[in-house]
């Protein structure tokens, strides 16, 4: 699943994040400071995805972040790890 929103999106990142989630809000920030681009997918409309997310990279909270900007997404993590990244 995760290969194909990547493979479907024209972005730079692709972000997986929840309603009322500030590290979600502090990402799109983030990421909108940089003029990068993001395909995002919020857990609160697709429920069922958040169980897949989680088994594919062990992350259990949101955000969710890849970098999709070269051949095969690479799993950052979430914010912190996001924001050392593009440091």
């Amino acid at each position: 699943m995760i290969l194909e929103h990547a493979a479907e999106a024209q972005t730079d990142f692709l972000i997986y994040t929840g309603n009322f989630c500030g590290y979600c809000r502090a990402l799109k920030n983030l990421l909108d400071g940089k003029s990068l681009t993001y395909t995002e997918f919020n857990f609160d409309n697709f429920p069922n995805m958040r169980t897949l997310v989680v088994q594919a990279t062990g992350h259990r909270t949101v955000p969710v972040v890849f970098d999709i900007r070269e051949q095969s997404p690479l799993f950052i993590g979430g914010f912190d790890e996001t924001k050392r990244y593009l440091k």
